[in-house]
């Protein structure tokens, strides 16, 4: 499991960001600010507030009003957000029987607090008592 404390932590909002700029496919191809809006619900305004703070930190690029695509260590982070939430989500809905919709919202909370020790854990139990 890709850990994600050798990168600077950022705030779950980014994350979000981070998490969406890669499944919109920006490790592969471009992508819009007009469409992460979109995706996640929230004003071009704080698109840009986001991805301001998502540039500082290395992880995309973004050519002066250009389209968005995520460095080798954004693609990296986001990467190991999305694995968090996969695996918290199939936790809940798998084990616990949690509704699907509960499921996705749950994980997508519990994937920004989760420490890496844990998740390891969790993971490690999965394997062991779940079938593939």
């Amino acid at each position: 499991m890709e850990q994600t404390q050798n990168y600077s932590k950022l705030t779950s909002a980014n994350e979000d960001y981070l998490e969406a700029i890669y499944e919109l496919g920006g490790s592969r191809n471009p992508v819009r600010s007009v469409d992460l809006a979109a995706r996640l619900e929230v004003s071009k305004a704080s698109v840009s507030g986001a991805l301001k703070n998502l540039k500082q930190a290395g992880l995309v690029e973004q050519p002066f009003y250009g389209d968005i695509t995520l460095t080798e260590k954004g693609e990296t982070y986001a990467a190991a957000i999305l694995e968090r939430h996969h695996v918290l989500y199939h936790f809940l809905l798998d084990v616990l029987g949690v509704e699907p919709s509960t499921a996705a919202d749950e994980a997508c909370k519990m994937e920004h607090a989760i420490s890496d020790d844990t998740l390891s854990r969790l993971t490690a139990h999965l394997k062991e008592q779940l079938p593939n």
